[in-house]
């Protein structure tokens, strides 16, 4: 990858990057949601896994509309899914309700990163004028806000206590 030209180029890589992000993210959410001990907690995770592919589909599209078709991999998100490996999914948990814990700090890691992508994608798209795409980019962004609020609720609600209760 080359050094982008002008914020078009921004633009495109930074969907791109998303796109790569978001399919990384997928799989280790799958893989999480496998690990959970808390029912509800798995239910969570299998809904986002589906939600971020809905939000592939919008970012490959959102690329497409502006010439492009290539994903950029996603060096951030590679990392972040290497914690979430060695924190929730390598180690041997004695307790599957500290496991679930720790399992929601990572999917919020992740959560995050997304936030913090889809806002640089659509500051990038307001500049460009791309009202359509700005719009898109609103509807991502408040659905992983909502995803990592809806972990935070559970987390204070339920599998926090529960990890607290066993030590």
């Amino acid at each position: 990858m080359s050094a982008p030209k002008n914020l078009t180029e921004c633009y495109t890589e930074e969907l791109a990057d998303n796109w790569s992000a978001n399919d990384q993210m997928q799989e280790i959410v799958r893989d999480l949601a496998k690990a959970a001990g808390d029912k509800t907690l798995r239910k969570r995770l299998e809904e986002s896994a589906k939600a971020i592919g809905k939000h592939t589909d919008t970012l490959k599209k959102l690329l497409k509309e502006c010439g492009e078709t290539d994903k950029e991999h996603c060096k951030g998100m590679e990392g972040l899914v290497k914690e979430a490996k060695k924190h929730a999914l390598s180690p041997k948990f004695d307790d599957p309700d500290v496991r679930d814990v720790v399992i929601i700090a990572q999917y919020q890691r992740m959560c995050h990163y997304g936030i913090c992508g889809f806002g640089t994608a659509k500051a990038f798209a307001q500049a460009l004028g791309k009202d359509e795409h700005v719009k898109k980019l609103d509807e991502l962004t408040a659905d992983a806000y909502g995803a990592d609020e809806n972990m935070s609720d559970l987390a204070q609600r339920s599998v926090n206590l529960a990890a607290k209760d066993q030590g």
